[in-house]
């Protein structure tokens, strides 16, 4: 399997921040637990025990800064990629700007939930979208 990654990088955060876009934003989460939570005090959990975690303690924060789920889908198969990704969690997140979701981030509490993310988490993708209308095909 190729490089794991958690969390961005501060060029990628700086980049993101940099993006001038107004109005709403889609960040497309693809997420992969690890079957034994890795936290630095050495607590017990599952991946997926920590990513719960996460969520209940994240949440209130989430939707403080306007932040919803747009879409979430349970993945089943990878048609074309690599055989070796598979996603545990998919969704995509919508705040109603990109200085919402810095705000959610630089959040005191956020932070502190985020210790059960990276424990939880073995490989993501994380991808800003701008969103459009939807068509009736797909060059639409």
């Amino acid at each position: 399997m190729g490089e794991e990654y958690v969390d961005p990088t501060r060029e990628m955060f700086g980049a993101f921040r940099g993006l001038a876009e107004e109005g709403p934003i889609h960040m497309l989460n693809l997420v992969r637990f690890r079957d034994k939570a890795a936290y630095p005090d050495g607590r017990e959990a599952t991946g997926w025990q920590a990513y719960a975690a996460y969520g209940r303690e994240s949440g209130p924060i989430f939707r403080r800064v306007g932040g919803r789920i747009a879409w979430s889908g349970d993945y089943r198969l990878m048609l074309i990629g690599p055989d070796e990704e598979r996603w545990d969690r998919c969704f995509i997140a919508e705040y109603p700007s990109g200085a919402a979701f810095v705000e959610m981030v630089k959040d005191p509490d956020y932070q502190k939930a985020v210790v059960h993310r990276q424990a939880a988490v073995l490989d993501s993708r994380l991808i800003r979208l701008k969103p459009r209308e939807a068509g009736q095909g797909f060059g639409d």
